[in-house]
């Protein structure tokens, strides 16, 4: 899933799911050199799983996608062990980790930076490089924006659309719409809460110079959702049923919890797939058409972070997935070696 948003979580998880596909990572115990795990303990009553793969250096810790949990990286990490010890954190409602009512802020984006943060004070991990997969780039610019000074650098493995670095003006409208909306439903209620009258109204003026951006990408959006094909009864009542599930219930509560970052203080390395690729059997002119669409939502965003400054270097990747350090593993190793070189 490259762009994560509400309808592209719900129809993609529904596929997956009704035809039998596990979005789950890889289950550890059959890799040789498996990872050791333990359970940290981030706020009262809430644990996270987190994984050492071992090895010697500057500490790298790994942070996986939406739906997956840190054993994504278990073929992954061992090549990183010879110059870097490895861990790896399982965010809160996946795989062994604990998982919080959703409600409230149990799952807004700087929560689950605050839980990165707690593990690396138990751990007693100083400046550690962060490197995060596709929804994980918004723990990395969460932690980047507020504690800069923790780490030494943040690597975004495909993770940099707009939930880690908000563009408004961005090509990747899909995910721009789901940040608008989870910060338009907060200034609604922010209106309905505020005591003070000249409280509300700030906040109602925001949100009214808000409005008609947001009335663009409604229509974008409606767009899109009338491509979508019909679904029987029987799938659809199937698909309401697996969205009850721990897996679905927690990463919906992920995706409703989106922010807006606009400023990330700390050395960046933004890798991106651009464009990313096409299933083999499409025809050339398909692919080209694919392709270019591809690179008109991912290339504002990757402009959008080497606008931040002299602090990040953006590498794209052409024809890689969206699991990039699968599909592209040797470049994207590569580019994270040259990157971590740099960093005191």
């Amino acid at each position: 899933m490259k762009k994560i948003g509400l309808f592209m979580f719900l129809w993609a998880y529904t596929v997956l799911t009704l035809t039998g596909v596990s979005i789950r990572a890889q289950d550890s115990a059959s890799i040789p050199g498996a990872p050791k795990a333990q359970l940290v303990t981030v706020e009262p009553g809430v644990k996270l799983e987190v994984l050492d793969w071992g090895g010697t250096g500057r500490p790298v810790v790994l942070l996986a996608g939406l739906g997956s949990t840190a054993h994504e990286f278990d073929t992954f990490a061992p090549k990183l062990t010879s110059k870097y010890h490895v861990y790896g954190i399982t965010r809160r409602g996946f795989g062994a980790s604990d998982t919080p009512p959703v409600a409230g802020e149990n799952y807004s984006a700087d929560r689950l930076g605050d839980d990165v943060i707690a593990v690396l004070d138990v751990l007693k991990l100083e400046h550690p490089v962060l490197v995060g997969h596709s929804i994980a780039g918004e723990e990395l610019s969460s932690i980047g924006s507020r504690f800069p000074n923790r780490v030494a650098g943040l690597v975004y493995l495909d993770a940099g659309y707009a939930y880690a670095l908000y563009n408004a003006s961005g090509g990747d409208v899909q995910a721009v719409f789901q940040v608008d909306t989870n910060e338009l439903l907060r200034q609604l209620l922010a209106i309905n809460n505020s005591i003070s009258a000249a409280d509300r109204a700030k906040i109602m003026e925001a949100v009214l110079k808000e409005l008609p951006n947001y009335e663009r990408l409604l229509a974008a959006r409606q767009k899109v959702l009338a491509t979508f094909p019909p679904m029987t009864t029987q799938r659809r009542e199937a698909a309401a049923a697996q969205m009850k599930t721990r897996d679905a219930m927690s990463s919906l509560a992920v995706i409703h919890a989106e922010q807006r970052y606009t400023d990330i203080e700390c050395p960046v390395l933004a890798i991106f797939a651009e464009p990313h690729s096409v299933d083999p059997s499409t025809s050339p002119k398909d692919r080209a058409t694919e392709e270019e669409a591809d690179v008109e939502e991912v290339e504002p965003q990757a402009k959008a972070f080497e606008a931040l400054g002299s602090n990040v270097r953006v590498v794209r990747i052409p024809h890689a997935d969206h699991a990039i350090f699968r599909s592209k593993e040797a470049e994207v190793l590569r580019a994270m070696n040259s990157f971590i070189a740099t960093l005191q």
